[in-house]
């Protein structure tokens, strides 16, 4: 799970997301009227994957973040730890070589990858630093980490608006296509415990990545991290 404080076991976080997996991409775009799509081709851009590359997509769900990396020639590995993700996703995207796998204990060999990125999920590990420096332990010399996450908005009247209001109507939102409303409840819960982009940037150097730095999407409603091995 995500943060102690949030009184949940990692058992718990994937069976929460077995029972949203049918319906996730579809409640995903309806929580952000659409914009996730914006902030997914700006994850793409950032990992710059193409022919030749090898890019890991952890907590990869459903495969959707991980199609744009094939469409631009690179071989995608989308791994997740929720048989349920993998399930749906494999009917979805048959082509995509889906891996389940902790992200605390990865099972691929050192210095594999040309790039690792994860999107909105490193709130979900049990130890967020461990798992970074997984992905550190993965990715060859020179290659490079992209990590999409929910962050703090920059602006103060814009932040109250989003974590007063926006993260109070998730559940609510959410009920309208899932049927487990509750693991919005979690996401609202996981997002307000979440460090802001400078306390990333210090979690991904503390994992033994270079030169972290980040770029706010939406005003900081997201922001994408990005380091060197």
């Amino acid at each position: 799970m995500a943060r102690a404080d949030l009184d949940k076991q990692p058992s718990d976080v994937r069976r929460m997301f077995d029972t949203v997996a049918k319906r996730y991409d579809l409640t995903n775009d309806l929580m952000t009227a659409g914009i996730q799509r914006s902030w997914r081709r700006s994850m793409v851009d950032a990992v710059a994957a193409g022919p030749g590359d090898l890019v890991l997509d952890l907590a990869a769900g459903t495969g959707c973040s991980s199609e744009p990396f094939a469409a631009h020639g690179a071989t995608a590995v989308p791994c997740d730890f929720s048989v349920g993700m993998l399930q749906q996703g494999k009917k979805d995207r048959p082509g995509l070589p889906f891996v389940a796998g902790d992200g605390t204990r990865l099972p691929f060999l050192d210095d594999t990858f040309d790039a690792v990125t994860i999107s909105y999920g490193l709130r979900n590990f049990v130890d967020p630093v461990a798992g970074l420096e997984e992905m550190h332990r993965v990715t060859r010399p020179g290659g490079r980490l992209v990590v999409c996450e929910f962050s703090r908005p920059v602006n103060a009247a814009l932040r109250k608006v989003y974590l007063d209001g926006v993260m109070r109507a998730l559940p609510a939102i959410a009920s309208l296509t899932a049927s487990a409303s509750d693991a919005y409840v979690y996401l609202a819960e996981s997002i307000r415990a979440w460090p802001d982009q400078e306390g990333l940037a210090a979690m991904i150097a503390e994992a033994g990545w270079q030169r972290p730095q980040w770029r706010d999407l939406t005003g900081g409603i997201v922001a994408l991290h990005r380091a060197t091995a």
